[in-house]
């Protein structure tokens, strides 16, 4: 197991084939305030990176660099094996790289269906174009049914369902319109314990699929659950880089809390 930036391993859980996506040596400034440094991140077709970090550990930035909201300062961004420089989300988009918020960006009047083909509505052909709401109902039910999703009304406004419900119909809309690489920004913040077993189930589901995903959460029992390897963030550095045979859940735990310094902190206040 590497705990330093300096040095990270090399994961190669996806059996040496090049990754969907790639970060080597990563770093972000604005101006004199650098957000990231030597970051090295990959994920592969049919696994799921965990990118843990506490508040203000750089998780945010990593997020718009791989969406296309940013662009990194320094090192490269690969997307199957080849150097690419995203100029905006809908460029990353069209590369199969697809980010799904935390605030889900969805609109909470309004049916499920209708949520699931927000901007990019399906419509009947003829002079007036209306919407084609019998094929968006079906589309968004088959999608759903697909993943294990079994909603008893897509009519139904979004706004009511569960928030794992919510998390996961946004999943599926990012697949439907072309998803390779979901990024997933701390998707079970904030849910109970019966939501959260529901979004990380999604989460194999996805990965069973051949979806590559990057997990960012702060919880590292979530993460272990579903994860294949770990990079830990600590104020914008690259603290671990490990596959998931390589860490135990309690070493996982006990780097995520400050690992070494939390055990001197521990002495220091026992004296």
């Amino acid at each position: 197991m590497s705990t330093t930036a300096e040095a990270p391993t090399e994961p190669s859980s996806n059996g040496g084939k090049t990754p969907l996506i790639e970060l080597k040596n990563v770093g972000k400034s604005y101006g004199n305030i650098i957000a990231l440094s030597g970051i090295n991140l990959r994920v592969g077709a049919g696994e799921v990176t965990g990118v843990l970090g506490d508040n203000g550990a750089g998780k945010s930035t990593l997020i718009k660099i791989m969406a296309g909201l940013h662009q990194q300062t320094e090192g490269e961004l690969l997307v199957d094996g080849v150097e690419t420089k995203f100029s905006s989300p809908k460029d990353a988009l069209r590369k199969g790289i697809a980010t799904v918020y935390q605030d889900l960006a969805v609109v909470s009047l309004m049916p499920v269906w209708r949520n699931f083909f927000l901007g990019q509505e399906l419509r009947k052909k003829g002079l007036f174009r209306s919407l084609d709401v019998s094929a968006m109902r079906a589309t968004t039910i088959e999608e759903l049914h697909k993943m294990g999703i079994d909603l008893p009304d897509v009519d139904a406004p979004i706004g009511s369902l569960s928030g794992g419900q919510r998390q996961c119909v946004a999943i599926a809309r990012a697949i439907l319109f072309g998803a390779r690489v979901l990024i997933l920004d701390e998707p079970t913040a904030a849910l109970g314990v019966k939501q959260s077993g529901m979004v990380l189930r999604y989460i194999t589901a996805a990965k069973e699929q051949g979806f590559g995903v990057v997990f960012i959460t702060h919880n590292p029992h979530h993460a272990y659950m579903v994860g294949d390897h770990f990079v830990l963030l600590n104020r914008g550095r690259q603290k671990l880089d490990c596959t998931y045979e390589d860490i135990t859940l309690d070493e996982l735990t006990k780097e995520m809390a400050g690992g070494d310094e939390l055990e001197t902190l521990s002495h220091e206040l026992r004296r």
